[in-house]
């Protein structure tokens, strides 16, 4: 089998961009050099790794788990079925998140929380952002963290990793708590390839999806700063329910919202009110 059979095989069951990943995978020939290399000729080995790798996607396994990696944002990271994708959604959080750190906090160095690290996609890419801020990376999933930790390890992103059921071992306090936490309702429906995929403890959230944020609002201000930045990824329909528990549990907050690229509420931050 060459690159140019390979492509035309696995067109027949993925798209050409996915193809061409897969291809990368095995080979090593990046995805922009197989159309120099059509005639290259897969030894038996490579061959029976790529038609495995169609197969596993064919039977609905995400293609970022059968790669076991994702770009997030720039980050290459390692992913596997202990931890969420992430999203794009997630990205846009890490975008906005950016801007209004630095025009809240100008060039303060900053202590940064990422609560329900999960792959520490979020805490990680904000290490490379600011290198020079202290980055805690939390989950109360153990396998979880052992992927953040090799992500953090390989990306040369140094954060401190801590196995905690939300805020039960954190000590410290932080100018910013960001969290993906999960929100998804229990009756919620959503794709097979996730609901069969992902890990659950990272996707639902009880009947309304919001047993995270009320137990992290009821306790975040003993982890906050004065000053403070508290960034969420929420459900398209829980911006007034979060709000709500946020106004509940804290004082003197401003709390501003953000759309997605198609238009959803998926972004909430809360600021302390300046004086």
């Amino acid at each position: 089998m060459t690159i140019e059979e390979a492509i035309i095989y696995g067109k027949k069951y993925l798209h050409t961009s996915m193809v061409k990943m897969l291809i990368s995978r095995v080979t090593g020939i990046d995805t922009l050099d197989q159309l120099n290399n059509l005639n290259y000729v897969f030894k038996d080995n490579e061959e029976k790794a790529f038609k495995d790798l169609i197969e596993a996607v064919k039977n609905n396994k995400p293609v970022q788990y059968v790669l076991g990696s994702v770009n997030f944002y720039g980050l290459e990271l390692k992913v596997n079925e202990n931890v969420l994708i992430p999203r794009f959604e997630t990205e846009e959080l890490v975008e906005n998140t950016i801007k209004l750190i630095n025009s809240k906090f100008k060039d303060k160095k900053l202590s940064i929380l990422d609560l329900c690290t999960g792959s520490g996609a979020i805490g990680l890419r904000l290490k490379k952002e600011y290198p020079n801020n202290d980055i805690t990376l939390s989950d109360i999933s153990a396998k979880a963290l052992m992927v953040a930790q090799d992500n953090s390890d390989t990306l040369c992103l140094e954060a401190k990793i801590i196995n905690s059921d939300l805020f039960d071992k954190i000590n410290d306090k932080y100018d910013v708590i960001i969290s993906n936490p999960p929100y998804i309702r229990d009756d919620e429906e959503i794709e097979d390839i996730v609901r069969d995929n992902e890990p659950h403890i990272a996707l639902f959230a009880g009947k309304e999806g919001l047993d995270f944020y009320e137990r992290i609002l009821k306790n975040i201000k003993n982890y906050l700063n004065e000053e403070f930045i508290i960034a969420f990824e929420i459900g398209a329909d829980q911006k007034s329910a979060v709000s709500k528990l946020a106004y509940e549990n804290l004082d003197n907050i401003e709390i501003y919202s953000k759309q997605d690229m198609s238009g959803k509420d998926r972004m909430l931050f809360i600021v302390n009110k300046s004086s």
